[in-house]
């Protein structure tokens, strides 16, 4: 049996709770893991690398993405394997991994799932495992704050965007693995690592987690009919056709601003900056995944 520790999220929940977590640890043999607790993911990290330092071979993470990602910040690059407990709002890694929402199938994913190994992306040095944003995507989380998101989850994000769709651009300068890819007045910017976002919307038509490359994706729509008429495309997975939306592939961009922009990593508000620098790193960290799941 694996040596098994949790590293946990104490505000979320998921199922019956952290007490039938270890339960059903329990019922697989896991009698006695390394257990710590947070209560705010950025926290977690001292911990994640606790558990890792202490010998554990599978590191459950219980929260959301933001958690996950605080916890694939740490430990990328090194041994761990990283089984997902998703717990949190939107859980996109989650579910672009085909991990199940339910407790116990989770549990046993992690226990006896497939290790795929899986790139991870990094803005300005910081790593993260589904999505990173600037502009209106970064304003929209940070407004959809978590009181907002504990009353009527996933519905935050989208009273959030509303709000934010007359949000003013800025000038944007885009280099895509050292090439001139755009210059212009920008409303968001959107670096993937997955394909799908909230919904199950695919915004990069074929992106995969383990292809050594990164998705990148502008927008410039300025008004909400434009929105509207961008949304549509991004629903109907033909993003790339809107008028207002610009799409690459790559190893790394830089992007600079004319003015300080915010930006997001993983559903995580970060403060405004005037640059990013993004970068994929190959296969450097293992998440555990049902047996056989490629998608």
């Amino acid at each position: 049996m694996w040596k098994v520790a949790v590293v946990a999220h104490s505000g979320k929940s998921l199922g019956g709770g952290l007490g039938e977590l270890r339960e059903v640890l329990a019922r697989e043999g896991v009698t006695d893991p390394l257990w710590h607790e947070v209560t705010k993911s950025r926290k977690a990290p001292k911990y994640a690398c606790r558990a890792l330092e202490d010998g554990a071979e599978v590191i459950f993470v219980w929260g959301g993405d933001g958690m996950v990602q605080r916890c694939v910040d740490a430990l990328a690059g090194t041994r761990a394997v990283l089984a997902i407990l998703p717990a949190g709002t939107a859980n996109l890694l989650a579910a672009n991994l085909r991990i199940p929402g339910d407790l116990i199938e989770a549990v046993r994913v992690g226990l006896h799932g497939d290790r795929r190994p899986l790139d991870t992306g990094s803005v300005n040095g910081e790593h993260f495992a589904v999505m990173a944003g600037a502009g209106f995507d970064a304003q929209m989380i940070k407004q959809a704050d978590r009181g907002m998101k504990d009353r009527i989850g996933r519905a935050a994000y989208v009273y959030a965007g509303a709000r934010t769709l007359t949000a003013p651009r800025a000038k944007a300068a885009v280099e895509v693995d050292g090439a001139r890819f755009f210059k212009g007045r920008v409303t968001c910017v959107l670096a993937g690592n997955v394909g799908k976002v909230l919904g199950g919307v695919e915004a990069f038509h074929g992106a995969q987690p383990d292809d050594g490359l990164l998705e990148l994706g502008l927008v410039t729509a300025r008004n909400p009919a434009q929105w509207a008429r961008t949304l549509g495309r991004v629903a109907l997975g033909n993003a790339e056709r809107s008028p207002f939306v610009r799409v690459a592939r790559g190893r790394r961009f830089r992007i600079r601003f004319d003015r300080r922009f915010p930006y997001e990593l993983d559903g995580g508000a970060r403060p405004a900056v005037r640059k990013l620098r993004i970068k994929v790193h190959p296969s450097s960290i293992k998440v555990c995944v049902p047996a056989s799941s490629r998608d």
